[in-house]
């Protein structure tokens, strides 16, 4: 994992760690390796948001960094290999949350591992959730939340697809922030991941291997 790749996105250097990543991915390092960078670089940023040192426009930027960088590792990650898309998953941050980091590296290596995903975006209403299942029809749901209030609107959506007798039809995943299992029970969500390698491991584990 390149240091000075994790400090240039961690201090805001958007073009620095655009460069950077492109040299890096061009000398060989791999594509995983950048990723690690990236993991790495957005848990800075977001203990210096939940510090007060950061505040919305850099969380944006932060972003935008991940998904430029994202464009470039992808298609090294997948260079000769065939992706057939697998099971659905369906990934949302939910009512009252705009963080979308975390999801947004959730998405991606959903992506890359095969899944067939749908990104709802930010500050997803509970409805939309239900809508989305009924429409999209996914083994897995994957809510993100990155605020303590995110907690509320986890367990509502939960609550709202066992209303719509959606909840026995799918596994859900929550991730974000300081979730741990006492908010997996709260939410009563089926799992909690850690980050994005254990979200891939937990679909695909739900899901047979894809």
């Amino acid at each position: 994992m390149s240091e000075q790749l994790v400090n240039y996105m961690a201090d805001m250097m958007e073009e620095e760690a655009v460069s950077l990543a492109k040299e890096l991915l061009d000398g060989g390092t791999p594509p995983t390796a950048i990723l690690d960078a990236c993991r790495t670089a957005m848990e800075i940023v977001g203990k210096r948001f939940e510090a007060g040192e950061y505040f919305l426009p850099e969380l944006m930027l932060a972003g935008e960094m991940l998904k430029t960088i994202s464009a470039e590792v992808k298609p090294r990650m997948l260079a000769g290999q065939e992706v057939q898309k697998g099971a659905r998953v369906i990934v949302g941050t939910v009512a009252g949350d705009i963080h979308d980091i975390g999801k947004d590296i959730v998405v991606f290596m959903l992506d890359v591992n095969g899944f067939d995903v749908l990104d709802l975006g930010i500050d997803v209403p509970v409805q939309t959730f239900v809508d989305k299942v009924v429409e999209f029809k996914p083994s897995v749901v994957a809510l993100s939340g990155f605020l303590t209030l995110s907690y509320e609107s986890m367990k509502n959506t939960v609550d709202a697809l066992k209303a719509a007798e959606l909840r026995d039809g799918v596994k859900i995943m929550i991730g974000g922030g300081t979730v741990d299992d006492q908010v997996r029970q709260y939410a009563g969500a089926d799992a909690y991941g850690l980050d994005a390698m254990a979200a891939v491991t937990l679909a695909k584990g739900w899901t047979g291997g894809n």
